[in-house]
């Protein structure tokens, strides 16, 4: 399999380090372009993949394009590239907002397309994408767009419809854990701890947390009631958190970016 890339930033770089990692693809197997140089240089550098100056020659060669360009040039890089693609080809798009239907018509023709979002967590093999499909994608392109997107991480086909929602709920919800992280580390400095230690115990909670919820298969609202103890330290923690609004917080902001998703 060939795998084209055009756009060489932090997403394209954890894709394509997941995907060289698992074997999926081999750096023989892979070609990079973007708009700058230096960018696509690096990548060659870091991941020994061969570099192109031309979109449209990397189309050529790519029996799987992924598009990792910011949303608001994915429609000149289609301009561009729309003539230059292979008609078997797979155009992997991970813009959010960008509909199988808008991506359609702005290749006018009969393209194979995957959308998919995933995350930054990607970058330490923690990611998970959701991703759907145009009609036309045969069965043995959606398993290797599988295998591509699970080299990373998780990976589960959803409806179109829910890939906003998904934006809010993963693809842009590691910036909401960040901000917990450091406003626990804040706290626990101002109560005497050193910064680097504070950000450790709060970022290994946070992550084993998490890990309780996936294996655990218990509800998060069970594995909280866990930890709280009658008259203990964390129900005492949990009132306050309840009292000042951090669920309704948390799902207004979740709102705020679900909209803004659907918008662009």
């Amino acid at each position: 399999m060939k795998l084209g890339i055009i756009g060489c930033g932090n997403m394209a770089g954890a894709i394509l380090s997941g995907v060289l990692k698992s074997g999926v693809c081999a750096p023989g197997d892979v070609v990079v372009t973007d708009i700058s140089q230096e960018a696509a240089g690096g990548f060659e550098e870091k991941f020994a993949v061969k570099s192109l100056k031309s979109a449209q020659a990397l189309c050529k060669e790519a029996q799987v394009l992924l598009l990792a360009v910011k949303p608001q040039v994915y429609e000149g890089v289609i301009n561009e590239i729309r003539g230059a693609c292979r008609e078997d080809a797979l155009i992997l798009s991970i813009a959010p907002g960008k509909t199988i239907e808008w991506l359609t018509e702005r290749f006018a023709g009969p393209v194979r397309v995957a959308r998919a979002m995933p995350n930054t967590p990607a970058m330490v093999g923690e990611g998970i994408t959701a991703v759907c499909f145009s009609e036309n994608v045969p069965e043995d392109q959606r398993q290797l767009a599988f295998s591509l997107l699970r080299s990373f991480g998780r990976a589960e086909q959803v409806p179109e419809r829910l890939m906003d929602a998904v934006v809010s709920v993963s693809g842009s919800s590691p910036a909401y854990v960040f901000i917990l992280i450091e406003a626990m580390a804040d706290a626990a400095v101002a109560q005497g701890m050193p910064r680097s230690q504070a950000v450790a115990f709060a970022a290994q909670a946070v992550l084993g947390s998490a890990k309780m919820v996936l294996e655990t298969g218990l509800h998060p609202g069970q594995l909280k009631d866990m930890v709280c103890s009658p008259g203990g330290t964390t129900i005492e923690a949990v009132q306050v958190l309840e009292k000042t609004g951090f669920r309704a917080s948390v799902q207004k902001a979740m709102k705020a970016c679900w909209e803004k998703s659907k918008g662009m």
